[in-house]
């Protein structure tokens, strides 16, 4: 089974959780101990990936010991084409479609799909779609936020991304951001598409979760909050949130 498929067979289930780990920001033992920890509180899958620090050295680590910790699909969440691993199970083929730089949109995965194919990484084709605040991600990819209250150019940005094929369409307030995307631009998308919708960015509590999922995210994806929460019983209560089961 592809991870694509294991995922939309998870999805078909009710929503899913991702976790997100930086391989800049903790050793690959350090990492696959939290892998361990997220599966053990229902994570489906590790996602991978930072806007800066990224390396082919500690991407390939962090998924080595990701693997071998807890047996989660990784998937490589690129910052740039300048690391690529192997050892990842797959990657998110990704656009930022609201960047206002050509890189972003299509010229970085044009320079990186050779390597891609060279190494045989399945590709699961995604539109990425920067909310504000946008955080670091927005800024390194010169992307142009959405505003909170501009839901009919989300709506019109994720068709889009469904019209040219995409597998999956995303929702990204930023790593850290102080606001999530709106429930009221989640629902609005979720009604628009027929591909699977994840959310991520300033997803930290329970409220946030739950709020995210019954408003029709397919998956909610939490990163800083997973990389610095140490109260193991808040993880397990944002992950229930976001799978609802």
């Amino acid at each position: 089974m592809t991870v694509k498929e294991y995922l939309i067979n998870k999805m078909k289930e009710g929503t899913i959780h991702m976790a997100l780990l930086d391989p800049d920001k903790q050793d690959g033992r350090e990492a696959g101990a939290i892998a361990k920890k997220m599966k053990e509180a229902g994570s489906d899958a590790m996602m991978i990936g930072g806007s800066t620090g990224v390396t082919n050295e500690n991407l390939g680590d962090t998924a080595r010991s990701i693997k071998e910790a807890s047996g989660l699909p990784t998937i490589h969440f690129p910052g740039s084409p300048n690391a690529l691993s192997k050892e990842v199970d797959s990657i998110f083929f990704m656009s930022m479609v609201n960047s206002t730089s050509p890189f972003w949109i299509m010229n970085a995965q044009a320079g990186a799909s050779f390597y891609i194919k060279k190494l045989g990484i399945e590709t699961i084709s995604l539109g990425y779609i920067i909310v504000e605040p946008g955080m670091k991600v927005g800024e390194v990819g010169k992307a142009d936020p959405i505003k909170h209250d501009e839901i009919e150019r989300a709506v019109g940005y994720a068709l889009a991304c469904e019209m040219f094929g995409m597998d999956l369409v995303y929702l990204e307030a930023g790593s850290g951001a102080d606001r999530p995307v709106p429930p009221a631009m989640i629902s609005a998308v979720k009604k628009a598409v027929s591909i699977p919708l994840i959310v991520g960015g300033g997803i930290r509590t329970p409220e946030a979760a739950e709020a995210a999922r019954l408003a029709g995210a397919d998956a909610i994806v939490t990163g800083t909050f997973v990389e610095r929460c140490s109260d193991d019983y808040m993880l397990r209560s944002v992950v229930k949130a976001s799978r609802g089961r």
